[in-house]
């Protein structure tokens, strides 16, 4: 028999009361919203009522670089959360919401895979409790107030080809990443150039993430920087007026989401900025909240160690005031295969015949790439574990080359089959954690606050990405001096690079040495609280495909969703 679909196992589960769920959190039952019967939203005022318990361990889930074939993060993440129930622990998941462009797309939902995953699936995917709406709301409503400004004098005297703040969707539409708006008469606003992103790519989702209180949330957003006077002043969104009403329009998109997995593991869902230009990071109030409700709290950083970890570490973690105590790096044989140079994978595309046959060299020929990712793990002070996430046609020579290398280096490691066995397959995993965790951290960041933004930049560059230098452009070195000249050189950076090398080549695999880091421009979430350098065409509205996953999607005759994956 064939293996059944994610969407038919999910719909198959059997889901245990929320109220259930939320009781062997601990959770009282007024701090629950509940939306439907099988989601609920948790009032702010629990994080108050769960601080003064004990804190559980702090887990994060990260990767080698991600190839097209997809390395399972999520559903590893849920796995190991499911397993720890297996081995007599409280796990608690921590993930980022789905965004629907990518539902839609190409890359088809994300809430996990095979027995492990975050249910019920359809409504995790498909827009849940609204959060994605009411950050794509308060985005538009700040475009449409500094427009409005516009039309109505200008008296802060924004500079029309300074004015950085577009508008957002959570929809793929390669159409609207540069538009002309106020086109039309008089009364139609201010003709000038604009575009949109994807509402994952907002500077309000990066902020939700990254907000500790509803107070901070309300702080973040008037520091928004929308643009800049034609002297290089920077201009606020709360100068402009529109902070108070995005902070009404965000009071329920701040509260954390309750799910399940398909184990009734409980699930925090919350937030979910864009793994490129931001964080890649779920939020901060779901991981102090949650961090007080386990044993063990298990989150998940996007793209692999050299993006989503390294921000985790250095701008998260500095938000938040906790600390790791155990990085879960997640690798496949194939991707292996993939990462040693010898074959061309295409997404959609059968993986070429050779790629499949017992072959330990063409996986040691990719490690370089694992080896590089412990080591950016490690150099935060965080202990490492690798995950390898099997498939039916490995061969255990080819996980026997894997254990062999990365516990050479110091890493703990464990064979997973949790897409095929739930909690179960990931028990070995849930074992080498908790040994993990045990072990005395001593964690760090990569730079100082004080640090300039390019000394900020080096140290990722050269203690992560392996660059031997850092060039930028005349306008980058523009930027950079408008930035700290407003007073913005303390912030951490998030670089925005290409998620398919540790380089910011994309043709660059395994762990290049050497290279020049060339920064085309530079841009300031202040209100999210850090300043992204580009590398690189970065797109942060995506495109859909010639057969785009929403073309399967429909309502069977039960009323139930068909075709989503």
């Amino acid at each position: 028999m064939p293996f059944p679909s994610d969407l038919h196992i999910a719909q198959s589960a059997t889901l245990a009361p929320l109220s259930d769920i939320a009781a062997s959190l601990g959770l009282q039952a007024e701090h629950l919203e509940p939306y439907g019967r099988d989601v609920a939203k948790i009032d702010l005022d629990a994080l108050g009522d769960v601080s003064a318990r004990p804190r559980g361990k702090y887990v994060v889930v990260t990767a080698i670089t991600p190839t097209p074939l997809g390395e399972g993060k999520t559903t590893t993440s849920v796995g190991l959360a499911q397993a720890m129930k297996h081995v007599g622990k409280r796990g608690l998941l921590a993930l980022r919401q789905p965004s629907m462009g990518p539902t839609f797309g190409i890359k088809g939902g994300a809430a996990g895979g095979g027995y492990s995953q975050v249910v019920p699936m359809e409504k995790l995917n498909l827009h849940l409790t609204g959060d994605f709406h009411a950050v794509t709301a308060a985005h538009n409503l700040l475009a449409a107030m500094v427009d409005n400004h516009l039309h109505q004098g200008n008296a802060l005297k924004l500079s029309l080809q300074n004015i950085t703040w577009r508008r957002v969707l959570d929809v793929n539409d390669r159409a609207l990443r540069n538009i002309v708006i106020g086109m039309g008469g008089t009364e139609d606003g201010i003709v000038r150039r604009s575009g949109f992103d994807i509402t994952a790519a907002s500077e309000v989702m990066a902020l939700l993430s990254l907000a500790s209180s509803f107070d901070d949330l309300r702080e973040r957003l008037g520091r928004i920087v929308v643009g800049y006077t034609t002297e290089g002043t920077a201009v606020t969104a709360e100068q402009i007026g529109a902070a108070g009403a995005m902070a009404v329009i965000l009071r329920d998109a701040v509260k954390p989401n309750l799910l399940q997995t398909l184990e009734n593991t409980p699930a925090l869902i919350h937030a979910g900025p864009f793994g490129n230009i931001a964080t890649g990071n779920s939020s901060v109030i779901a991981d102090k909240m949650g961090i007080h409700l386990c044993d063990y709290l298990i989150t998940e950083a996007g793209f692999g160690a050299d993006m989503g970890a390294e921000r985790f570490f250095n701008i998260k973690c500095r938000v938040s005031g906790m600390t790791p105590d155990a990085a879960v790096l997640v690798a496949t044989v194939r991707a292996l295969k993939a990462h040693s140079g010898r074959y061309k994978v295409v997404a959609g595309k059968p993986l070429p015949a050779a790629m499949l046959e017992e072959n330990p060299s063409d996986v040691v020929a990719g490690l370089p790439n694992l080896l590089k990712q412990i080591e950016n793990v490690k150099v935060h002070g965080v202990s490492p574990v690798v995950a390898i996430n099997a498939f039916p046609g490995d061969f255990a020579s080819e996980h026997a080359v894997i254990r062999e290398a990365a516990e050479a280096i110091g890493a703990r490691v464990a064979v997973c089959t949790h897409f095929a066995d739930g909690g179960a397959g990931a028990v070995d995993l849930a074992r080498a954690v908790i040994e993990a965790c045990d072990e005395h951290t001593d964690f760090r960041f990569l730079y100082k606050d004080s640090d300039s933004l390019k000394d900020k930049i080096r140290a990722v560059a050269t203690n992560i990405y392996g660059a031997s230098a850092v060039e930028y452009s005349d306008r980058a070195e523009q930027q950079l001096a408008t930035y700290e000249a407003n007073g913005f050189g303390s912030l951490p950076v998030c670089i925005a690079k290409t998620h398919l090398s540790i380089s910011g080549d994309p043709t660059l695999k395994g762990a290049p040495t050497g290279h020049t880091l060339r920064v085309r421009e530079v841009r300031a979430s202040v209100g999210a609280g850090f300043v992204y350098p580009i590398c690189g065409a970065m797109r942060t509205m995506p495109g859909l495909g010639s057969q785009p996953a929403a073309m399967s999607i429909d309502i069977g005759p039960d009323g139930n969703v068909v075709g989503l994956f």
